[in-house]
């Protein structure tokens, strides 16, 4: 069983991810998820960014919720068999950040 972060660990995981959002302080639809919303040049370069990241979340064995809209991609990350945010969650949300440049 892989375990939920502890909200010490959360918060600083979030200090290092800029511009990740916990979910869990949302008031009208909290959800135990991290997420943010990339923005790219073009189609193609959200698009490419989504490839790299494949590659990363499959050598992982752990896959986003995402959806893209021309050069817009919002991510929300949470590991399903823990019920919250784990440190799967924290490995794959920095890993998006160093594809997309450090965002």
């Amino acid at each position: 069983m892989i375990d939920r972060l502890t909200p010490e660990r959360r918060k600083v995981a979030l200090a290092a991810l800029p511009g990740w959002e916990d979910l869990s302080k949302r008031g009208e639809a909290p959800r135990d998820a991290i997420a943010k919303t990339f923005g790219f040049a073009d189609f193609n370069a959200a698009f490419g960014f989504m490839a790299r990241v494949a590659l990363v979340a499959e050598k992982l064995d752990h896959h986003p919720e995402w959806t893209n809209v021309y050069k817009t991609v919002a991510v929300t990350l949470s590991t399903h068999e823990a019920g919250g945010v784990t440190e799967r969650d924290v490995t794959l949300a920095a890993a998006m950040e160093k594809i997309a440049g450090g965002r």
